[in-house]
């Protein structure tokens, strides 16, 4: 079974280019090989994101949940989740 939703699929197809400067998917199933391969991750909640760039090495002192959702790597979801893909 697929750790990524329907929804969260969709969401990756419809705005990859805000990461990538052409499509990596086509379909769902490409879309969720693509995110499987990466080892994108889905966390709860706009916090998790900031944990998990911290965890990373990635500096976000100063950055606000603003400027947290509107990095390229950041898809926000439908059920207030967040897809983090690391381009």
């Amino acid at each position: 079974m697929s750790n990524y939703s329907e929804a969260c699929l969709k969401i990756f197809l419809r705005d990859q280019e805000q990461l990538f400067d052409e499509p990596v998917a086509e379909t769902l199933e490409e879309a969720e090989a693509f995110l499987e391969d990466c080892m994108a991750v889905v966390v709860d909640s706009i916090d998790e994101v900031r944990e998990y760039f911290e965890e990373e090495g990635v500096d976000v002192d100063g950055l606000g949940p603003d400027d947290l959702e509107e990095a390229s790597e950041v898809f926000a979801l439908p059920d207030g989740k967040y897809l983090i893909v690391e381009g």
